[in-house]
């Protein structure tokens, strides 16, 4: 698995890294924000959502790792496609 974040310009990488998250819950935009992600194509925003999901199953493959050091890595993968077949919100 990797994840590799091109789906939208450097630049626009960079200022939504500069934007102040005062609130990580907030499900308001900033204004910014909004702009940078109207301003991506359909493609794009697809490549984002998916170089997301990519990277939530690192993270998790990551936490098993650690907190199983034993298991074989084909094990982490079967169990992190099990966690994610089975997700809900």
């Amino acid at each position: 698995m990797t994840c590799i974040l091109t789906s939208c310009p450097d630049s626009q990488i960079d200022r939504i890294d500069q934007i102040d998250q005062t609130d990580e819950t907030d499900p308001v935009l900033h204004p910014e924000q909004k702009r940078i992600y109207q301003s991506m194509s359909p493609v794009e925003k697809l490549q984002t959502v998916m170089n997301l999901c990519d990277f939530a199953r690192e993270l998790k493959a990551a936490g098993l790792r650690s907190q199983y050091p034993d298991w074989s890595e084909e094990h982490i993968e079967d169990r992190v496609k099990e966690i994610f077949l089975y997700a809900r919100t």
